[in-house]
């Protein structure tokens, strides 16, 4: 026989949980995710492979979020990469990476952070990957990101906001995370 009590054999639950249908907790997640454009660009092959200088690399990030439905962003993480040498471009790669967020009863500052910063975290290692195949399968070393702090960007890009509409600048547009 079952211990009173026990939540494991206990079928009838307290109905002032919120069980049965009562879905009101904050959720956030990711549910899919996808390169949704990928450019590599080697326009100085076969030439540039005797090149004997070291490629000067120029990394630029961009993060956006689109609405798709009422609870499901669309979170983009977009990588651009030159590398350059004296007598020109070793390869350009420019890769758009998504994924689908699901935010459920967030409130919107924490909705916000979600997809500018926790969203673009936890995307990063996969478009990492991605960019590591594209630069090894254009014929270099695979190119190597280092892991970057995106709570840390979102802190810094929310405190120079601050400060423009402090100083009474107009405030960058929302999504520049």
């Amino acid at each position: 026989m079952a211990d009173e009590g026990d939540i494991l054999t206990d079928i009838n639950p307290d109905p002032a949980a919120g069980a049965n249908g009562a879905d009101n907790q904050p959720a956030a997640g990711m549910i899919s995710q996808y390169v949704k454009d990928l450019s590599v660009e080697n326009p100085n092959a076969p030439a540039c492979f005797q090149w004997t200088d070291q490629p000067q690399i120029d990394l630029q990030f961009n993060i956006g979020a689109t609405p798709v439905s009422g609870e499901v962003h669309e979170v983009e993480l977009k990588v651009n990469i030159t590398a350059k040498g004296e007598k020109g471009n070793f390869y350009l790669v420019e890769l758009s990476y998504c994924g689908l967020a699901g935010l459920r009863n967030l409130p919107d500052e924490h909705a916000h952070a979600f997809l500018y910063a926790e969203a673009p975290r936890i995307l990063f290692p996969f478009a990492r990957r991605v960019i590591a195949d594209a630069t090894r399968d254009a014929g270099f070393p695979p190119l190597m990101m280092e892991p970057m702090d995106f709570g840390a960007l979102y802190q810094q890009q929310l405190a120079a906001r601050a400060q423009q509409q402090g100083e009474g600048q107009a405030p960058s547009p929302v999504g520049n995370a």
